[in-house]
């Protein structure tokens, strides 16, 4: 059973400076089911964190809706957690502060937050960097950090921004196949956002390739590779083919991108 809904959803904005209107979205229909991982791709500015946004409930649809275990999303709550492209860790908070710290808003007391902090912690590989503070770890161990504070409220849904694109290459890979371990063995349902194609071939179960602005759904490709995942699935020809067939969807956007400023000039 579905448990994320999207139905003819766009999305239409007013820009603030210039008062031009502009739509980042339009028609977008899809579902992601209990415990699925999905993964959106798309050219630069076709809408895909602004999807990502209305998935979370910070942005309202203009039209359409979102649904979630049945019920409309008119806001954030936590069964749905976001991950952004950057930490944001509160710098006078240690790592276990910050990773309680969503606990401690939903009114979870002191000793249990601190307590349910430290299971996930360890989850992401942090145990004993629980009194660090944010300046004195590394990028990816930052991230780290990002991502067990999502996961300490225990949400059903996770809603990932580019969470890796700001690491160099060698931690971006090592951190999705970390990011691989940790939704196998906690089974929340997630949507990641990312420009990378064989990051999101590696890590979904399907993708879903938005066009140029207004975004639209341009293909959904089911990605088949048993799991978990590891370098040897990279070298798979099947992955190479579902590489090569989703670059020639994005370039056939680009195409369409150049042809259309060409003809408005």
């Amino acid at each position: 059973m579905s448990r994320l809904e999207v139905r003819d959803l766009s999305v239409e904005y007013v820009m603030a400076r210039t008062r031009l209107k502009v739509q980042a979205l339009d028609n977008i229909t899809l579902d992601v089911a209990a415990g699925e991982f999905v993964a959106i791709v798309g050219p630069s500015g076709c809408g895909k964190t602004t999807l990502l946004k209305v998935l979370a409930g910070l942005i309202r649809p203009s039209s359409g809706s979102v649904c979630f275990n049945g019920s409309i999303v008119s806001g954030p709550d936590r069964q749905r957690a976001m991950v952004f492209q950057s930490p944001a860790l509160l710098p006078w908070r240690t790592v276990l502060g910050n990773v309680s710290y969503g606990l401690e808003l939903q009114s979870v007391s002191r000793t249990e937050a601190r307590a349910r902090a430290r299971e996930f912690i360890d989850l992401v590989g942090l145990k004993g960097f629980e009194e660090s503070y944010p300046r004195e770890l590394s990028g990816g161990m930052q991230q780290r950090a990002n991502l067990a504070r999502a996961l300490a409220v225990e949400p059903e849904l996770l809603l990932l921004d580019e969470p890796l694109a700001a690491l160099d290459a060698q931690t971006r890979e090592y951190m999705q196949n970390e990011l691989q371990r940790i939704w196998m063995q906690t089974h929340h349902g997630a949507v990641l956002v990312t420009h990378q194609i064989r990051e999101a071939v590696y890590l979904a179960d399907r993708v879903t390739v938005l066009s140029g602005r207004p975004g639209r759904i341009r293909a959904t490709i089911p990605i088949k590779l048993p799991r978990p995942r590891s370098l040897l699935t990279v070298q798979d020809p099947r992955f190479h083919a579902l590489e090569l067939e989703i670059w020639k969807l994005l370039q056939i956007e680009q195409v369409h991108d150049v042809d259309a400023v060409q003809a408005g000039s």
